[in-house]
């Protein structure tokens, strides 16, 4: 099973697609996420995002001022500031 991801920042959409694992930042230490994850709200702290995409390619982004909301297999990261590094 997979996540449907979405980072977005204040100008544009970032990133789009399926992981099997993302892991970012928050105000309360990192997290991570895979497939039928309870749900969460959380702030995000400045720092990277890492996707996991299926097949094992990855994609790293920085970000800040935003949060991160999952529900259900969906995960949508909203940050003030976000990039591909």
């Amino acid at each position: 099973m997979a996540l449907t991801v979405t980072l977005v920042s204040a100008e544009a959409e970032v990133w789009s697609g399926e992981a099997t694992l993302v892991v970012a930042k928050t105000v309360e230490g990192e997290i991570g996420f895979m497939a039928g994850h309870e749900p969460v709200l959380a702030i995000l702290a400045e720092g990277q995002v890492r996707i996991t995409q299926p097949g094992g390619a990855k994609i790293v982004a920085n970000a800040q001022d935003g949060f991160l909301s999952m529900e259900g297999d969906e995960l949508t990261i909203v940050a003030g500031n976000a990039a591909l590094a």
